[in-house]
């Protein structure tokens, strides 16, 4: 955290701090480490991302969330395994899980449950900070971990980066602007996801991506986040060579997920 970090992201960042503290008095990283060696197999996340590109396939994680701090209550009726097979038959390449439970009322049963309805890989999306997050998020069966730049300093980012490498774990990291986007570069991550989001203000705006597009380079995947809601926004971001969406909100509002992404995306 830094004197530039965002009061909502100091707050829940501050939480977490609490959090981490309650869990491994409760559950230790020795602990978590055996749990890891019986572990469900690997689902490779960036793997799947680069096959539904290489079929010229728009390549979307889905995300199930329930909640946010910005928009409150997003679904009543909320079914994480339903949500899961519904995003597998609408054409996913990954799904992401909201495990924070204060502020996204996520929880890691829900990653559990969803990963045990579909063969996709799965994202424990939350705001790690810690190494027993890592840990935490692979003795969950989690594929892929999310690390968020405006909550890291460098040496923190560095060492978890490196933490799930060890554990098999695919990194998608993610930046808001090109600050952080230079940062994130030092890692040379094989994923990128920008949020169009503005943490102050929480206004989406896609040029966030665009605007920082030219200084990626070729060979990282670009995820856009946040901010996609009808197929115009899509065909903005492909015609810019942008093939990997992060989408939850517009398919959680719907009555059936799947059947919304893929009117939205195929």
């Amino acid at each position: 955290m830094n004197d530039n970090t965002p009061d909502i992201l100091k707050r829940i960042l501050q939480t977490k701090s609490e959090e981490i503290a309650a869990r491994s008095a409760q559950c230790s990283i020795q602990q978590l480490q055996k749990k890891i060696e019986t572990r469900s197999p690997i689902r490779p996340f960036v793997e799947a991302i680069k096959n539904k590109i290489s079929q010229k396939q728009a390549a979307v994680i889905a995300e199930i969330k329930r909640a946010s701090p910005s928009k409150g209550l997003i679904r009543e009726n909320f079914n994480p395994s339903e949500i899961a097979a519904s995003y597998q038959q609408g054409g996913a390449a990954c799904i992401s899980v909201l495990t924070d439970e204060q502020y996204f009322q996520g929880s890691e049963q829900y990653l559990r449950e969803a990963r045990a309805a579909c063969t996709l890989p799965i994202i424990r999306k939350d705001f790690i900070i810690e190494p027993y997050q890592v840990y935490e998020a692979s003795a969950m069966d989690a594929d892929c971990i999310l690390l968020i730049v405006s909550a890291l300093s460098d040496d923190k980012m560095q060492a978890l980066y490196k933490l799930a490498q060890q554990l098999h774990l695919d990194v998608l990291i993610e930046v808001h602007d090109q600050q952080e986007l230079q940062r994130a570069l030092r890692l040379n991550p094989a994923l990128i996801g920008i949020n169009n989001r503005n943490l102050r203000t929480f206004e989406t705006s896609l040029q966030t991506t665009l605007d920082l597009l030219e200084q990626i380079p070729p060979q990282m995947i670009v995820v856009t986040e946040s901010g996609i809601h009808q197929k115009s926004d899509i065909q903005l971001m492909r015609n810019h060579q942008v093939n990997a969406f992060l989408v939850g909100e517009a398919f959680m509002r719907a009555n059936n997920p799947g059947e919304e992404l893929n009117s939205l995306f195929f």
